[in-house]
C-alpha cells in the first residue's frame, strides 16, 4: 500500500527485488492532512477495492530477467549539445551539462582505480545494481572529476553499499541528499577544500556531483519517481576537516590512524543558515556557542523522532559543523568533542507540552508522548506533566562534530540526518 506519488517507487522497488508484477493499492491524496472521516472514506471507497483486486486477480508473472548490457557499448554519438540533450532525455544527468563518458576517458579513470573494470564494489539499493569501477567511472567523468579521484569514489561507494548506511531509505519526501566527509592525507593530496566556501571550491563540487549521479544512475533514485524530496536539492556535498581543529581529526575519533585516509557517507535534509555565536573569546563565548547549538538542534524537521529508542534510533544523526574559531573557543574553555556532545544532549530540552504538539501536528503518526512511552518507543520521563522539560536527543552518540569552513568567521551549522547511518570506509590506493 502506498500514498499518491509513491506508487512508481513501489513498482521500481518490486522490480529490483525480483517481483516485476508487484500489486499496489494506492491511498488517494495527502494522507498527512486528511482527518479521520476523510481517511475512512478513502479507505472504504478506493483502497479496499484495490486491495481485493490485487489479491484476487492473476498477475503477469513474467519474472523475466533483462539481458546484461555491454558496458563498452556506445549508447549515443553526436555533438556535445546532442549528447547532453540525450542524457537529459534518458534522465542520466542532473539537469546540468555533462562531460561525455567516452571509452577512452572511462578507461583512464578505471586505470587510476587499480581495480578490474568489472570488479564488484557494492550492490546499491534500491535498484540493487552492481557498482563496478567501470560504471563508477562513467558517473565520475560525467560529473567533471579527475582520474585521481577514483580511489576516494570507490571508498564512498563501498560506504553507500554497507547495510548500515541503509541507502534504500533515502527516497523520503523530506528531501534527503548525500554528503561525504573526507579525512586523512588524501585531503591534501587531492586538494579537498576545508576552508571558506568549502563545498563550492576545488574538487569538492565535482566529487559531490559524482556521488549524486551514482545515487541516481547506479542506486536508481530518480527525482519524482523514486527520489521523492518535496522541494529537492541539486547535488551531494563534500567536506573536509580544517587543519586548525583543536581536537583529534574526525576519522581518528572514529578509530582510524592519522595516516589513513577515509570517507564517511551520510545524508542530510538541510543545508541552511549558519548562525554566529557573538560573545567574548572566553568561557562565556563558549557557553553562547553551546546554547546556540542546542537551539539549532531544536529547529530540525524530524525532532519528533530524536528521542526515540529502539533499532531505528541510531539512524537519527546530527552533524555539527563548527568553524575553527568556534571550535577553538570551546577547546580553550576546556571542552573536548565528547564534552560538547554531552552538553547538547543534556541541555537540548523542550517542555513536554511543546513536544506533544509536534507529535500531533508535524509527525504522521499523530499521537501523544504518553502513548509512545506505553509502546516502549520513548523513555519514561515523556509521560510526565505538560510543563516538564524533556531531553530531545536519545544519546550524545547521535552527534557528529566536524571543524571546517572559514577560519576567520564564527559560524555553526547543524545538518540533520535521518533514515540512514553515517558509514565510514578507508580509501585504498592501488
Amino acid at each position: 500500500m502506498t500514498t499518491t506519488g509513491f506508487s512508481t517507487l513501489a513498482r521500481l522497488t518490486g522490480q529490483s527485488g525480483g517481483v516485476p508484477d508487484l500489486r499496489i493499492a494506492e491511498y488517494p491524496g495527502p494522507l498527512g492532512i486528511h482527518d479521520a472521516g476523510q481517511i475512512a472514506t478513502n479507505i472504504g471507497e478506493a483502497l479496499i477495492a484495490q486491495i481485493v483486486h490485487g489479491l484476487t486477480q492473476a498477475g503477469a508473472g513474467s519474472g523475466a530477467v533483462a539481458p546484461r548490457s555491454d558496458p563498452r557499448a556506445i549508447v549515443f554519438t553526436g555533438s556535445e549539445e546532442e549528447i547532453t540533450r540525450h542524457f537529459h532525455e534518458k534522465e542520466w544527468s542532473d539537469g546540468l551539462p555533462v562531460i561525455a563518458p567516452t571509452i577512452e576517458r572511462v578507461e583512464a579513470f578505471v586505470a587510476q582505480s587499480g581495480r578490474r573494470a568489472d570488479e564488484r564494489i557494492a550492490v546499491l539499493p534500491s535498484a540493487n545494481r552492481v557498482a563496478t569501477p567501470w560504471n563508477i567511472a562513467v558517473n565520475a567523468v560525467m560529473a567533471g572529476c579527475l582520474p585521481a579521484h577514483m580511489p576516494l569514489l570507490i571508498a564512498a561507494v563501498e560506504a553507500l553499499g554497507d547495510e548500515r548506511c541503509s541507502l534504500n531509505n533515502i527516497g523520503s519526501s523530506s528531501g534527503i541528499f548525500p554528503y561525504v566527509l573526507v579525512g586523512g592525507p588524501i585531503v591534501q593530496q587531492l586538494g579537498i577544500q576545508s576552508g571558506p566556501q568549502l563545498i563550492s571550491r576545488g574538487p569538492n563540487p565535482a566529487i559531490g556531483r559524482a556521488i549524486g549521479l551514482i545515487v541516481r544512475n547506479i542506486a536508481g533514485f530518480r527525482p519524482g519517481a523514486s527520489y521523492m524530496g518535496t522541494f529537492g536539492y541539486p547535488l551531494g556535498i563534500v567536506l573536509a576537516e580544517h587543519e586548525s581543529s583543536p581536537w583529534p581529526p574526525f576519522h581518528v575519533e572514529h578509530g582510524y590512524s592519522p595516516d589513513e585516509s577515509t570517507v564517511t557517507v551520510g545524508v542530510t535534509n538541510n543545508w541552511g543558515s549558519s548562525p554566529s555565536p557573538y560573545a567574548t573569546a572566553d568561557k562565556s563565548g563558549a557557553h553562547v556557542a553551546l546554547e546556540l547549538l542546542c537551539r539549532e538542534v531544536l529547529k530540525k524537521t524530524r525532532l519528533f523522532n530524536f528521542p526515540a529508542r529502539g533499532p531505528d534510533a541510531e539512524k537519527i544523526m546530527l552533524t555539527l559543523l563548527l568553524s575553527p574559531p568556534v571550535a577553538q573557543s570551546l577547546a580553550d574553555a576546556g571542552y573536548s568533542k565528547a564534552d560538547v556532545k554531552r552538553y547538547i544532549y543534556e541541555h537540548a530540552t523542550l517542555p513536554l507540552e511543546e513536544y506533544d504538539w509536534i507529535l500531533r501536528y508535524t509527525a504522521i503518526m499523530r499521537t501523544t508522548a504518553r502513548k509512545l512511552v506505553e509502546a516502549g518507543v520513548l523513555p519514561p520521563e515523556f509521560a510526565g506533566s505538560p510543563g516538564d522539560r524533556v531531553r530531545i536527543l536519545s544519546s550524545p552518540d547521535v552527534l557528529h562534530i566536524l571543524v571546517c569552513g572559514d577560519p576567520h568567521r564564527n559560524r555553526v551549522m547543524v545538518m540533520e540526518g535521518g533514515h540512514t547511518q553515517p558509514t565510514t570506509r578507508r580509501v585504498v590506493s592501488r
